[in-house]
């Protein structure tokens, strides 16, 4: 009941900010236009992202009690914002992208004092410490995190939909260990739906459409990881580090997936193309919306995984040979995605 107002508070917040902003992003320029890779029509306001941030600071700075470590996620959430939206605007290089990702997450690493400590028992013998390598390691965490949903924002809804799933495991995970930080994943799940709405113009076709754009992605990217070194790292934790890698393994495994396909074939990791896991189920006959199901539940289904190997307390370590046989698999089925389509239509 006590994140019940908050949470309804960010949803109309949400709505009302997109109304307000729709203008204003066309006004400026912020929109986004078809090409060969972007299928839709007409331009698109990209102030998802924006209208998020906006509803969730002001609803957090309310209800959520003061601390530094949520004044600086706060500020290293508008950085990102801002990231985001000069990216969308102007189309920026990923070296300058990576960079300023970096010293957004410095703000975390040596402002919060927050950094990833260990890997847990994945070893099983002992527990992997980090030591000072977590500085690093958390720096590279941040950045996939950040790239992984950004990377898998390519159709309507797809982006939002795994990042409820996410939001919605890590507000399980946190409520009753850590209540300073619970509320946050919930206010993002709820401002979220607001924006899904927009997006999937649903339950009316009235709503004009809204894109994420790449300060939504990069801002949800940012909170998971932050959520994610909380509750790996907390006195109490609420995660072991290997169960966060089933609340995101999508977004990871089709990052990675595709980042290794890319150099193989000798091409940057970071050049844009049509061979992320959504565009191998529309290539073969699903429809973006029978996509975006399948993708989320898939997504739900690692995600409560996950939860239940944390809450049955199943060691970290067959967890984590779970997770990589997870990940072959799925890289070995994109590899041969055009076999396996043809060995189960003969097949039925």
């Amino acid at each position: 009941m006590t994140s019940l107002i908050p949470a309804v508070l960010t949803f109309l917040l949400t709505c009302s900010v997109i109304l307000l902003l729709k203008p204003v992003a066309k006004r400026i320029g912020l929109v986004d236009l078809p090409n060969e890779r972007k299928l839709h029509s007409g331009e698109i306001p990209l102030i998802g992202g924006v209208a998020i941030y906006i509803s969730i600071l002001l609803v957090a700075t309310t209800f959520i009690d003061y601390s530094r470590e949520l004044n600086l996620y706060l500020i290293s959430a508008a950085l990102i914002i801002f990231l985001g939206v000069l990216d969308d605007k102007y189309d920026l290089s990923v070296r300058l992208r990576v960079a300023s990702q970096v010293i957004i997450a410095s703000m975390m690493i040596f402002g919060a004092e927050l950094y990833l400590t260990s890997f847990g028992n994945i070893l099983y013998f002992f527990e992997l410490k980090l030591g000072l390598i977590g500085v690093f390691v958390t720096v590279i965490a941040v950045i996939g995190s950040i790239n992984a949903f950004n990377m898998v924002d390519g159709i309507d809804g797809l982006a939002g939909a795994l990042s409820v799933v996410t939001f919605s495991s890590l507000a399980y995970l946190l409520y009753g260990v850590d209540s300073a930080w619970f509320l946050l994943p919930v206010l993002y799940v709820s401002s979220l739906f607001a924006y899904l709405m927009f997006n999937l113009r649903w339950p009316s076709s009235k709503l004009q459409k809204i894109f994420m754009g790449d300060a939504g992605s990069m801002l949800v990217g940012l909170t998971v990881v932050w959520l994610l070194v909380i509750g790996t790292s907390a006195d109490q934790k609420a995660l072991s580090p290997v169960t966060a890698l089933y609340l995101i393994a999508i977004p990871l495994m089709d990052m990675a997936a595709i980042m290794y396909r890319r150099i193989k074939k000798g091409v940057s990791p970071f050049k844009p193309d049509r061979d992320h896991l959504h565009h191998i189920f529309e290539r073969a006959g699903y429809t973006r919306k029978q996509t975006l199901v399948r993708v989320t539940l898939l997504s739900a289904f690692l995600a409560i995984i996950g939860i239940a190997g944390e809450k049955l307390a199943i060691p970290e370590f067959v967890m984590f040979i779970g997770f990589i046989v997870i990940f072959v698999a799925y890289n070995w089925a994109l590899a041969h995605v055009w076999q396996i389509l043809t060995w189960v239509r003969r097949s039925v």
